[in-house]
């Protein structure tokens, strides 16, 4: 069975679009209802014979050139030349912060994340192992950084012009210590209840993982930054938007979500940026959510009162 149509169908002879930079610093069109349905569509592999998500969204991104004037987006910069160059010559100067960065791009949740940065039209700056292939996939719309995060002047390159660190897994990203100033919101993605609820062997196997998990909790509360810290359920490769939610105390610890819900919610944060910290559980249950800024801005309301 051929793959479903990845964009909506366009007149045989468009009139061109306008280039992002003729429309604004940052400008990305909105796909639309029916873009958004096809974006979201290729992020879910439901069948056996269907690629994986990272294999459906490479493929959907892929379209390489045409997809980026049908985005109005600049033509990728060739390998040696252009702003990387510029930007290796000045380390230091100033940018406006407004980008979010998204901690392991690689993983098929941190591709989520981005994929969903993306159709909210934000800045994205992602760490990943493999350049090459992230910038293959999300052209222009991602800023790759590569390198050691124990390496501060990498840590300072990679959270220059940033006010948002989305952190999705588990990587340990916090537990180095890290000059966080400027950035104005943290959002992190923990497991910590699930690796705790383990036991035998799967508590040996993640035992690491546990680790890290504490640490990252444990700096981000220490860090002053207000930030949103979600303690999820085991997360699944299932689609998402299809359940509601179940934020009861305690559902961490053996529930199980979507990651593509999760992923969601972890971009929904952004617009909810509290005082201090705000902490809650979540797994797929039968609450559902029409409205997430509401949302975020009850739990941070009740939350105050409550403190």
């Amino acid at each position: 069975m051929p793959p479903p149509p990845l964009l909506p169908r366009l007149a045989p002879t468009p009139a061109p679009a306008p280039r992002a930079r003729d429309r604004g610093a940052g400008a990305l069109p909105s796909p639309g209802g029916r873009g958004r349905q096809a974006l979201l569509a290729v992020a879910r592999a439901r069948g056996k014979d269907e690629a994986s998500f990272t294999d459906r969204i490479l493929d959907y991104i892929e379209g390489g050139p045409k997809l980026r004037r049908w985005y109005g987006a600049p033509d990728l910069l060739p390998k040696d030349g252009g702003a990387e160059d510029e930007e290796a010559e000045s380390p230091d100067i100033e940018e406006p912060r407004d980008a979010v960065l998204v901690t392991d791009g690689d993983s098929e949740i941190g591709q989520m994340v981005i994929l969903a940065l993306i159709l909210k039209r934000a800045r994205v700056k992602a760490l990943v192992k493999d350049k090459r292939s992230t910038e293959e996939a999300f052209g222009t719309y991602v800023e790759c950084m590569v390198g050691d995060i124990e390496d501060k002047s990498f840590t300072k390159k990679a959270l220059r012009g940033v006010r948002a660190v989305i952190s999705p897994v588990d990587d340990g990203f916090f537990s180095e210590p890290i000059d966080l100033k400027g950035v104005e919101h943290i959002v992190l993605l923990s497991q910590l209840a699930v690796y705790r609820n383990s036991g035998g062997l799967q508590a040996i196997m993640n035992s690491k993982l546990k680790k890290l998990a504490e640490r990252d909790e444990e700096v981000v509360l220490a860090s002053g930054i207000p930030s949103t810290i979600i303690r999820t359920g085991s997360l699944q490769s299932t689609p998402g938007g299809e359940r509601g939610f179940d934020f009861t105390e305690g559902v961490a610890a053996k529930g199980r979500i979507s990651k593509e819900d999760a992923a969601t919610i972890c971009v929904e944060a952004l617009d909810g940026i509290p005082q201090k910290t705000l902490i809650f559980e979540v797994a797929n249950g039968n609450e559902k959510v029409a409205d997430w800024k509401a949302w975020f801005a009850e739990q941070i309301k009740r939350d105050e009162e409550i403190k």
